[in-house]
């Protein structure tokens, strides 16, 4: 089998009854298979699945991974060339697998790949999460060709071309099962957030190539297990955005991004305080509490990846702040930022 499709699922049911008909609509195929690899849901999503769809093979893991370790799982149950890691919240279009495997096939120098991603409640707007491609600033914020921090384009095709990318969205991903394994995966303990971003800097960082690729298409919904504003995916996106940091900045830029990353970060929580976001300021605390709590068990992990590092520089990487170019110079899309 060429290609396995995995649908990471928890007490999803009504996404799946939603969005799966058009999944293996648009991809079962002599070459793919789709799994759903269930995380210990507490709702009837088994049942549902065993009913309506009894040949659909499973994966039943035995308690919540959450996004990284679920994926990790359930890649180890699947014996394919590539994997693609599918939301449960995206609804897939025709002939939106094709140009991903193609490519791949015809550029072994590529390790991932995902399509253009469209809000489902808005189809002629990119959306937040991977929009036309995943890039990132010199300090670890990140932004999309589409979407830059808040401000989210319509799709009126101005970003059509195929390119390359810093990373690729976990909401559709494509990749290599022996490269994704080769890297060590999705960081286990990100838990969820961030994880698709630092598996991308450690297969760009070792000479690996990710890209969008604009000729496929899907919507996601997004937010669908944690919405944008809550607290809980703030604390994880500032506390696995400052891991990342750590595990993957060069030793001679590490300080300096450190100390710009945490005065800015300083000015956020200022702004969640004065706008009476309590839960949401105080999430930011905790995540650099934890961050610093836990850094030191990442110095090997660190030192393995600084080790196997041949790419010093990453060309994909935005080397200036997107927060000033954002808030300072009200430049506010892809082609803005880069134009300057």
């Amino acid at each position: 089998m060429k290609t396995s499709v995995i649908i990471l699922n928890w007490n999803g049911k009504k996404l799946l009854s939603q969005f799966l008909p058009s999944v293996l609509k648009y991809s079962i195929s002599s070459e793919c298979r789709v799994f759903v690899a269930d995380n210990c849901s507490t709702d009837d999503s088994v049942a549902f699945l065993h009913t309506n769809y009894p040949d659909l093979p499973l994966i039943i893991l035995d308690k919540n991974y959450g996004f990284a370790e679920g994926y990790n799982k359930a890649i180890q149950q699947v014996d394919s060339e590539y994997v693609v890691l599918l939301n449960s919240d995206v609804e897939t279009t025709e002939n939106w697998l094709d140009p991903l495997i193609h490519y791949m096939d015809a550029h072994p120098e590529v390790a991932a790949v995902q399509p253009r991603i469209r809000a489902y409640n808005n189809k002629k707007q990119f959306e937040y999460a991977g929009a036309a491609g995943g890039f990132i600033d010199r300090y670890g914020y990140p932004f999309c060709r589409g979407r830059i921090l808040d401000a989210v384009e319509e799709d009126r095709g101005q970003y059509d071309a195929a390119i390359p990318v810093f990373w690729a969205t976990g909401a559709c991903l494509c990749i290599r099962r022996k490269e994704y394994r080769d890297v060590g995966g999705l960081d286990a303990r990100f838990f969820a957030h961030m994880e698709e971003i630092d598996l991308c800097w450690r297969l760009q960082a070792r000479g690996r190539v990710v890209m969008c690729l604009p000729a496929s298409v899907v919507y996601h919904v997004g937010g669908a297990s944690l919405s944008k504003d809550n607290p809980k995916k703030m604390y994880l996106n500032f506390r696995n955005n400052l891991l990342m940091i750590y595990k993957n900045v060069s030793r001679s830029d590490y300080i300096t991004t450190f100390f710009v990353r945490y005065l800015f970060d300083f000015l956020a929580w200022m702004h969640l305080l004065l706008k009476g976001e309590f839960k949401s300021a105080h999430a930011v605390v905790d995540a650099y509490r934890d961050f610093l709590k836990i850094r030191h068990s990442y110095k090997v992990v660190r030192r393995e990846n600084l080790s196997k590092t041949s790419v010093q520089k990453i060309a994909t990487q935005y080397r200036r702040s997107i927060l000033l170019q954002f808030y300072l110079y009200g430049r506010k899309t892809y082609h803005s930022v880069y134009s300057k």
